[in-house]
């Protein structure tokens, strides 16, 4: 299950600014996934089956860099974010990536399965 893109989801004191699948860029995204914390991130929400709370990706850092680095993806085009409560959910945009990279996201995470099968993580 994917969130509703950006422009579909009523503007809100809440809303949190997402790039237009337009504005998307290849060298953003590619920071975006180069880094082992958001790496993680992003094999745990192309895992679930629905959105996932950000509580809910175990990461090994503070709460405040946890936060930070799920900015860095949503700001780059890589996620969607969406209050529901009080928790902020978060799924990959996976059909505007495709659309613009075909094949990345998927090349992506098969190469970060197989290095963590190697290296043992």
């Amino acid at each position: 299950m994917t969130l509703p893109t950006p422009a579909s989801v009523p503007s809100a004191a809440r809303d949190l600014p997402h790039p237009a699948t337009a504005e998307i860029r290849l060298e953003e995204v590619l920071h975006a996934l180069s880094d082992p914390m958001r790496l993680i991130v992003v094999r745990n929400l192309a895992a679930a089956a629905t959105e996932v709370a950000c509580s809910e990706v175990p990461l090994p850092v503070s709460k405040s860099t946890t936060t930070h680095h799920f900015r860095v993806l949503r700001e780059a085009g890589v996620i969607s974010q969406i209050y529901r409560g009080t928790s902020k959910m978060n799924a990959l945009r996976r059909a505007d990536l495709e659309a613009l990279f075909p094949g990345l996201l998927d090349r992506v995470l098969d190469a970060a399965e197989r290095q963590a099968v190697r290296l043992g993580g």
